[in-house]
């Protein structure tokens, strides 16, 4: 690969729905869980194969204008009140690059370094912050063409706009739109009902204020990809099969609850006594509440983050993954409890207590004794299988950079799973010395 890696930006344009959207649709409410997500774009890098076919290149593009008749939100703008999206058909914002490499030389040094993936996100996605997230594109897609052939299609969606869930499902639909050419009439997989099932809320009436809690972080984070293979989980169970639990953990625990263990290690590299951690982990609620399974494939935001907090006070605990591991199922089963038969109201306030208890005291939020991320389980998503003519990516690169945080992601054939680690630089460097992550994971 060439030692100067360079995208070259060649045309920017918009791709509007192919059908206008009707009238009655064009205020689409935003939802409580709208607003409270985090105001960020969020990009997502898949990288494709040697592709000769000019024609898919063509299909593509229609099919996206097709698939955005049925998703009809993503072409439209934030109102200026920033409560709903005007869908007037302003388009997706569309980008075609070039860059000067082959894309197997671009693999083989990615997968050890995963920050050479950043110039694939969109152009102009990574200046885009809360100050200005609501005046760009709730979408925007780039597609960078490699000398040998390969692809890296690049997506970015708006956080306020819609979650992981909602992504994956129209980028998964998206790709049999173009594969299998579905007429417009056929397209239907979403339903837009959040906004009228937990309407838009005064915020600073029911949420404290937040402190600077490090969520947004300014300081440098890196990422890099390790890899739990089918033996490696097979050989981490008989860890957890030792221990006195109730239950079986599955293979996003075993593997969340080893992660966090090395992390509050690593954080608390050179210090006398290990720091406190919360773990942000988000838990996605279709048909999961009992009142409304019609929101099973609702557009938009219905995620709730589920802060699950490690004491200090007793350090044995952490000689013990049984612990940890029962904490990770415990608090995940509490907070869904109160919600599998809850009404909206009762969500709503189930969501505003977890933030004013977890979030937005000084107790935990913005406490630099407080080692906190996010560990996001992307696995049994489709994204992987989003073969638009090009066979299936070779790699994915999840954005964000602005928070330290944990993408678990199923690898290929769904025997093992792969993690993308975004941390602090100084964490990182005692991450992957670790015990745990230097016997379990390949990297």
């Amino acid at each position: 690969m060439k030692d100067q890696m360079q995208v070259k930006i060649l045309s920017k344009s918009l791709i509007k729905p192919s059908s206008p959207t009707p009238d009655h649709l064009q205020d689409y409410k935003l939802s409580f869980f709208d607003q409270v997500a985090d105001k960020a774009h969020l990009p997502l890098v898949l990288f494709y194969p040697h592709c000769n076919k000019n024609s898919k290149n063509e299909e593509f593009e229609e099919s996206l204008s097709r698939v955005l008749t049925h998703v009809y939100p993503l072409a439209g703008r934030f109102t200026e009140d920033e409560s709903s999206v005007l869908c007037l058909d302003q388009g997706v914002t569309y980008i075609k690059a070039t860059v000067n490499c082959h894309l197997d030389d671009f693999l083989e040094r990615a997968h050890k370094d995963l920050d050479l993936a950043l110039p694939f996100w969109p152009h102009g996605i990574m200046e885009v912050n809360d100050t200005n997230i609501f005046v760009t594109p709730l979408m925007v897609v780039q597609v960078t063409t490699f000398e040998c052939g390969g692809l890296a299609l690049s997506i970015s969606t708006a956080h306020p706009a819609m979650d992981g869930f909602t992504a994956s499902t129209f980028i998964y639909e998206w790709f049999k739109v173009c594969k299998f050419g579905t007429p417009c009439k056929e397209i239907n997989f979403m339903s837009f009902n959040l906004g009228t099932l937990f309407p838009a809320q005064d915020l600073t009436a029911i949420l404290e204020p937040p402190v600077d809690e490090g969520k947004r972080t300014k300081s440098k984070l890196i990422a890099r990809k390790f890899v739990f293979d089918e033996a490696a989980i097979s050989k981490l169970r008989k860890k957890f099969d030792t221990e006195a639990l109730s239950f079986k953990p599955s293979r996003v625990e075993m593997i969340t609850t080893l992660l966090w263990r090395s992390l509050i290690r690593a954080a608390g590299a050179g210090n006398p006594h290990l720091k406190r951690s919360i773990m942000a982990f988000p838990f996605n609620l279709r048909g999961k509440v009992a009142a409304f399974p019609y929101a099973t494939n609702s557009f938009g935001n219905f995620i709730i983050e589920i802060p699950i907090r490690f004491e200090h006070d007793d350090e044995t605990k952490m000689e013990s993954l049984h612990h940890i591991v029962k904490l990770i199922r415990d608090s995940v089963q509490e907070t869904t409890s109160n919600c599998v038969n809850a009404t909206p109201d009762e969500i709503v306030s189930v969501v505003v207590n977890l933030y004013n208890d977890s979030y937005a005291g000084s107790e935990w939020g913005g406490n630099s004794e407080v080692v906190s991320f996010t560990c996001s389980s992307l696995c049994r998503f489709p994204m992987q299988k989003a073969d638009f003519g090009w066979g299936r990516p070779s790699l994915m690169h999840f954005g964000s950079r602005h928070s330290q945080i944990f993408w678990l992601y199923d690898t290929e054939g769904e025997t093992g799973i792969a993690v993308q680690v975004d941390l602090h630089e100084t964490n990182m460097n005692s991450f992957v010395r670790d015990p745990d992550i230097m016997d379990f994971a390949k990297f």
